[in-house]
């Protein structure tokens, strides 16, 4: 029974580990093809809107799933794998490090809850506005907020702020569970 079970995790190590190399793989490659079309837009114009190629870009056909909805979901499921994998290893750091850890990672959860919930009445009231005005614009509307030099596609801004909320506070919830007492 024993050998059993033992093939079974085995088995569910290596879905994780597989699917944690897929989203690996994807996040790089969405991060790159941005950096390389944000810099060739940078170079032609001398501006760049953060986010609005991942927003503007849909694949693998016209009409589908935008990038940026691509790399929000593989930041969460590829955290999600990272953790089934290695969550078991925070038990072993020390107590006062780990309190650090999640001090920090709680405060990334607040700050990037309060972002989401920011950038989305935002967007929405942008979004209102124009409707209001015959406008129908949903997915370049931009705010030039924290530097005019460089705004913010709040689309990006929206989905990348609700993922890292999503990842710390998965994060905060794993180290504050307690830790599990053999049975033996």
């Amino acid at each position: 029974m024993r050998s059993a079970l033992e093939k079974d995790d085995r088995s569910a190590r290596k879905i994780y580990l597989g699917v944690f190399y897929f989203c690996a793989i994807v996040m790089a490659s969405i991060t790159f093809y941005a950096l390389y079309v944000s810099i060739e837009e940078y170079q032609k114009t001398g501006k760049v809107v953060i986010g609005e190629v991942l927003v503007n870009t849909e694949f693998p056909l016209p009409g589908l799933a935008k990038l940026v909805t691509y790399l929000m979901i593989v930041s969460v499921v590829g955290w999600y794998c990272v953790v089934r994998l290695g969550g078991d290893k925070v038990s072993s750091i020390p107590k006062w490090a780990k309190a650090i850890l999640q001090l920090t990672v709680l405060a990334i959860a607040v700050v990037s809850l309060y972002e989401f919930v920011y950038n989305f009445i935002v967007w929405n009231s942008l979004i209102t506005a124009d409707v209001l005005q015959g406008v129908f614009r949903f997915d370049d509307i931009n705010v030039e907020y924290p530097k005019p030099e460089t705004p913010w596609n709040l689309v990006f801004a929206t989905k990348m702020s609700l993922a890292a909320f999503l990842i710390s506070a998965h994060g905060f919830y794993t180290m504050s569970k307690p830790e599990k007492k053999d049975l033996q």
